[in-house]
Order: structure tokens, then sequence, then C-alpha cells
């Protein structure tokens, strides 16, 4: 194991593009270990990780940029992003992105979003941003359209996670289309 190339891994995730990884930050800008085992996970390089493995890139780092407490990780500094996500109920733009694996299509548009093993389904502000978390899973993932204002007028609840993450419950499938370029 490169606790190295780990180390510089989780702090990318966690100072800079949690959304990538589709990570919830609470307060302080902890995430649980779980939660971060199976973003991990998600990539080939990364798929064997365990916790023990991360308490030993912590032991074995000079420059301490994460901390472990109570089932939770950090970084403790060099964030760009807010470290904190408030998930209070609030009025998304009108159109929200989500990158899926080709795969998935059929699944999402039969059964809609669903948030899987984690506690919210997590969307982009943009197309970009739903490519870049896509291709975590799919080199050439598909790009879905979720029509998040009229969701959120017919009762479906948003929560803003930061300027580039929405959060929701579920998305039902009517409320999801495939993007055009990826059709």
């Amino acid at each position: 194991m490169d606790y190295m190339k780990l180390s510089k891994e989780l702090s990318y995730a966690l100072r800079h593009a949690p959304w990538e990884y589709e990570l919830e930050l609470h307060e302080e800008g902890w995430v649980d270990i779980s939660q971060l085992l199976i973003a991990l996970h998600e990539s080939p390089q990364w798929r064997d990780v365990t916790e023990k493995d991360l308490e030993q890139m912590i032991a074995d780092s000079e420059k301490k940029r994460h901390e472990i407490h109570a089932g939770r990780i950090r970084a403790l500094y060099g964030h760009s992003t807010p470290q904190k996500i408030i998930k209070l109920a609030a009025q998304p733009p009108e159109l929200l992105y989500h990158g899926t694996p080709v795969r998935a299509v059929s699944s999402i548009m039969e059964h809609g979003l669903q948030p899987r093993q984690r506690q919210y389904v997590h969307l982009s502000a943009d197309i970009e941003t739903a490519r870049k978390v896509g291709q975590r899973r799919d080199g050439q993932p598909a790009i879905l359209r979720v029509k998040a204002g009229q969701a959120a007028r017919e009762g479906i609840l948003f929560y803003h996670g930061n300027e580039n993450i929405w959060l929701a419950d579920i998305i039902p499938a009517r409320y999801i289309e495939q993007d055009q370029a990826d059709s």
C-alpha cells in the first residue's frame, strides 16, 4: 500500500472536492469513515483500503494532514471548500445533473435515483462536475438531467450542499431525463 499516494488522494477528496467522491462533510470537515471507504472502493486502485490502512497512513505521515476520531476522519488544514454542509431544505435550480455508469441508466430510468448505501442522492449543479463524478465509475458516464425545480414544486426536498452539490432523499424517475449528448 502506497500511503503517500493514499494521503494525497484523501487530501484532495476531503479538502478540495468532496462532491467528486460523493462525500457528505459534517461540521468541522468530518466524514464518516464508512462513507469514505465506500467512495474509495469504487476506484480499482483503492478497492482494498481498510480503516487500519487509514490509521497507518496517518501514523506514517510527517505532515499530519488527517485525523481519525469516533469513526470519522478529516483533513486538518488546507481546505478550499466550505467545511460545513448544512442539510436544510432549499429551492434548487431548475436543472441539476447526475453522472452515472452507462450500465445503471436503465435501472435509474425505471426506479429513480436512490441513495444506495449513502444518506442522500448526490446531484451536481453543472454537467462538468456530474461528468467528473461519473468518471470515477465509468470512463464515459451517462449524464442524467434532473428536473429539480419541478420536483421541488411537487414536494421533493432538496438540500444545498455547497456550490457544486445538491442532495435529495430520492428522485423519482419521472423527474429524470438522459442528457441529449449522451443518448
